[in-house]
């Protein structure tokens, strides 16, 4: 598969030298193509997938499913990711494009996930970014809620799976 990246013909091009790592953007280009066949060679196997949208290799659509045993097991949620040309020393922007009834997810699908903000690492990659969203389904950060109506229902087992179930029915309309 190939995809082309955003300015093909900046590539050899550095990218903000203001930034404390300028990045070559075929460089990113390059690890963007890397990271979208080791997702493709993992098969979906671990219930996660993404692929460009489009011709820019710097916007893909990601799929998450519900991992088993859980109130998410048999849903699956699109996301968007927007990688900066300074990935990846920068984060993707991520967002729930599916609507997803979350402590940590708010109603426009913006996510509140330490690894996309303060605790980003260049050593991550697509594949975990997914993962992790997958896992914050099942465990959700209490402390940092972006919809404080899904953190105060959490604890109430309840409460939680009767909203959760017309939220998610609601979502489907």
């Amino acid at each position: 598969m190939e995809v082309r990246s955003a300015n093909s013909s900046a590539n050899r091009h550095r990218v903000n030298s203001a930034s404390p790592h300028p990045v070559d953007t075929s460089s990113v280009s390059q690890r963007l193509q890397k990271e979208l066949m080791a997702l493709m060679m993992s098969g979906g196997d671990l219930g996660v997938s993404a692929f460009p949208d489009g011709e820019s290799i710097f916007t893909w659509i990601g799929t998450i499913e519900g991992g088993k045993g859980t109130l998410y097991e048999g849903l699956s949620y699109k996301l968007s990711l927007r990688f900066p040309l300074d990935y990846p020393f920068k984060p993707p922007q991520v967002k729930f494009e599916t609507m997803c009834f979350h402590p940590n997810v708010d109603q426009f699908g913006n996510i509140c996930l330490d690894i996309l903000q303060d605790k980003w690492s260049s050593a991550y990659d697509c594949r975990t970014i997914l993962l992790s969203i997958q896992s914050l389904l099942e465990e959700p950060n209490l402390e940092s809620p972006l919809n404080s109506y899904a953190a105060t229902l959490w604890n109430d087992k309840e409460g939680w799976k009767h909203t959760f179930e017309i939220a998610n029915m609601w979502f489907q309309l």
